[in-house]
């Protein structure tokens, strides 16, 4: 079944395709997100980390990139892998493609490249030397040569299930403690975590760089503030969320969401309940806070939007 939300307004319209991969992809392929974006002025997005990679599979406009400390790239087809730092996404105002989000070390498997090679950046998946896989760009043309998102989806599921099969097969015992990672919110230490699927701390800290991109504390740190901003953006204070998802105290709780998202936990629940006049935020996560439009000025080299930025 897929889910489509759509919308017109007066920069143009709007339409979100939600759908969910076949059963037999499941846990590691998370979600598929059909997009098609008509407005009629540019569009900028603050993307904060989430627990995943990123897989976007552009039809035919590109998007510009920007990551602090990088020169941004612009890329019609997409691939981000964990990161623990935001970065500023900004297209023309017409955007066609499906954002795949993956579990980690499904990526790992599906296009065998070593996850720390691609961890805190962003890359095109068919240009060296970073290129995942040459059918990325195949298969993103003849998804756009598909009518529907039904069609669209389901080609997904039956590329996937063969890359999957013939792909390099991740360690259970990394699935495992992932699988941990994600129940516990980041909060389980690392040490007890490596005791619970029988390898040292080292041997857990080398599987994870390959096959997760992230150490598995900075994994942690990423889980952390992904649980923090959907309590905050459902209206819990700062102080409950902190204590909830193991952070020392509120100050911590702001400095980590500083770091990791550019701006404080107030100013991101703020601009959250800004009334939408375009497209929602168009979250890459369904049901998860990861993403602000932010209107007026150019990203500069830093995530920090504040200065340069009205959220909306």
């Amino acid at each position: 079944m897929v889910l489509i939300r759509s919308g017109y307004g007066v920069d143009g319209s709007w339409e979100f395709a939600l759908g969910t991969p076949h059963p037999r992809l499941r846990p590691g392929v998370l979600s598929y997100r059909g997009v098609r974006l008509a407005m009629d002025r540019p569009r900028r997005r603050l993307e904060t980390p989430v627990g995943a990679a990123t897989l976007l599979l552009g039809f035919d406009q590109p998007v510009r990139i920007s990551r602090a400390g990088r020169a941004p790239d612009t890329l019609v087809s997409v691939y981000c892998g964990p990161t623990t730092t935001p970065a500023v996404g900004e297209h023309g105002g017409r955007l066609s493609g499906v954002e795949v989000m993956l579990a980690p070390w499904a990526a790992f498997t599906l296009f065998g490249t070593p996850q720390y090679e691609l961890a805190n950046r962003t890359v095109d998946p068919d240009v060296r030397p970073h290129s995942l896989d040459r059918r990325v760009g195949e298969l993103a043309g003849a998804l756009a040569a598909l009518p529907s998102w039904e069609e669209r989806f389901r080609l997904l599921d039956e590329v996937f299930t063969r890359w999957s099969q013939a792909g390099t097969p991740c360690s259970g015992r990394v699935v495992r403690a992932w699988a941990e990672l994600v129940r516990t919110g980041g909060v389980i230490p690392v040490r007890r975590l490596a005791e619970e699927v029988g390898w040292s701390v080292r041997q857990l800290e080398n599987r994870f760089r390959e096959q997760i991109g992230l150490g598995p504390k900075a994994a942690a740190r990423v889980l952390r503030l992904q649980r923090a901003r959907r309590l905050l953006a459902a209206g819990h204070g700062q102080a409950e969320t902190a204590a909830a998802c193991g952070y020392y105290d509120q100050a911590h709780l702001s400095g980590e969401f500083k770091a990791m998202t550019g701006c404080t936990p107030r100013e991101f629940t703020t601009a959250r309940r800004l009334p939408i006049t375009a497209a929602p935020p168009g979250d890459r996560m369904d049901g998860e806070a990861t993403s602000l439009v932010l209107t007026s000025g150019t990203p500069g080299r830093s995530a920090d939007f504040s200065k340069t930025d009205r959220l909306a």
